[in-house]
């Protein structure tokens, strides 16, 4: 197991290109929580910081399908380190400013997460011209996905770190610097540097055009609601219980559970067509999600939370090849970069959801959530199946067909091409 995974960060730029993508991540990893500690250290409510984070959040949806555009029509360096740096002073003025006046500490919070640079989608167009194998590809998708739950169990460490040798606003500005720094690690790469989109047919909907990658993304935008229910969900059991640690472990939990699973799927390879692979995996997720209803005790829900995260990060990794087979030509950053957002979108309405299911019909209700997302998700799949059996790149010529005839695994990665 630890082989394969040995053996691709030995190939030359993949450990650096992992790295950078991680650390130049860590801002909007960590924004929820360092936005709210800093206005409440600066006096304000927890409603406006909510708010205030919302809109940052919103901002990173809508920014990051237009920057992986850019980055599909101009090359990385051009796009991300220039949006890096943007955002990071969007983040500057917030400090700076506080919260008076309100008016410029929204445009900030705008400016920074409308700024956020595509790296998630970038670094996955880069892979298959940096290792060039397909079974590498798919193995550096699951590493990618296990990535994600590392950088989100680090991140808010980091932060309450930062805070507690300096300061709320010092903590903001350390993260953004370093997200700087990691998303300059990347531009100067020469992977990064020499990457280039394939040609691509000029259309204003961009990725979207392909029926595939919309279907893609109407699943994990119920998958994004089913998480995004289980936080609420969580915290109201804690609280519930009168004890706000339990919280910390059910999340800590779903984390492991996904990186666990992650890091499995990603040790072996897999015959067959990745769509048909990824329905066998969301309805697996969505089969995880269903016995959090059930509340049990705290070692029994501990449980549930590591089981019902299994299968989140081989799914993920799993759609990162779909989203790769049905991105139309020269269009792959963007076609990341939607998914980003769409799953994105999907926690923010999971946590709409499930606050008023818990306030109104209990704990049990607001998991309900979690698993009816799960469910929706495996639909949407089913429903579209013969759209998804179409990859938008085997119209590109024949030699997709004869891979797909002689069952080779994860065929047909073409992000992008060294120039």
């Amino acid at each position: 197991m630890a082989a394969g995974y040995a053996e691709l960060l030995r190939t030359r730029h993949a450990a650096r290109l992992l790295a950078g993508t991680l650390v130049g991540r860590l801002p909007n990893a960590v924004a929820a929580i360092a936005i709210v500690l800093f206005v409440r250290a600066e006096g304000g409510s927890y409603t406006l910081a909510g708010v205030l984070s919302a809109v940052y959040g919103l901002a990173t949806a809508v920014g990051q399908p237009l920057l992986g555009r850019a980055v599909d029509l101009y090359g990385q360096p051009r796009v991300i380190f220039p949006a890096a740096v943007l955002s990071a002073l969007g983040v500057v003025l917030f400090v700076a400013v506080g919260l008076e006046p309100l008016p410029v500490a929204y445009a900030a919070m705008l400016v920074a997460g409308l700024f956020t640079p595509p790296l998630e989608g970038g670094l996955r167009a880069l892979w298959p011209s940096v290792l060039g194998r397909d079974d590498q590809v798919h193995t550096a998708y699951a590493l990618d996905a296990v990535a994600q739950e590392v950088i989100f169990t680090v991140g808010p460490l980091l932060v309450t770190l930062s805070v507690a040798v300096w300061s709320e606003a010092a903590a903001l500005l350390v993260i953004n610097a370093l997200g700087v720094l990691g998303a300059l690690s990347v531009v100067v790469s020469e992977p990064s540097r020499a990457w280039r989109s394939a040609p691509r047919e000029a259309h204003w909907l961009g990725a979207l055009r392909s029926p595939g990658l919309l279907s893609l993304l109407g699943s994990f935008f119920f998958v994004g609601l089913a998480l995004g229910s289980i936080t609420v969900a969580a915290l109201a059991y804690s609280e519930a219980l009168g004890e706000d640690a339990v919280y910390g472990v059910l999340m800590a939990a779903l984390g492991f559970g996904a990186l666990a699973g992650g890091v499995l799927y990603g040790a072996r390879q897999w015959p067959g067509r990745p769509e048909s692979r990824l329905r066998v995996l969301v309805g697996l997720l969505a089969l995880g999600y269903l016995p959090l209803t059930l509340t049990p005790g705290v070692t029994g829900m501990t449980v549930l939370a590591t089981l019902s995260g299994v299968f989140l990060a081989p799914a993920l990794a799993c759609a990162f090849v779909v989203v790769d087979r049905h991105a139309p030509r020269g269009t792959v950053t963007e076609a990341f970069s939607w998914l980003v957002t769409t799953f994105t979108v999907g926690a923010s309405a999971g946590t709409a959801v499930a606050g008023p299911a818990v306030e109104h019909s209990g704990i049990a209700a607001g998991f309900s959530v979690a698993g009816a997302g799960g469910l929706a998700a495996l639909l949407v799949l089913l429903a579209t199946q013969r759209v998804l059996a179409a990859p938008a790149q085997a119209r590109d010529g024949e030699a997709q067909a004869e891979n797909d005839r002689n069952g080779a695994v994860e065929p047909g990665f073409r992000a992008g091409h060294q120039a």
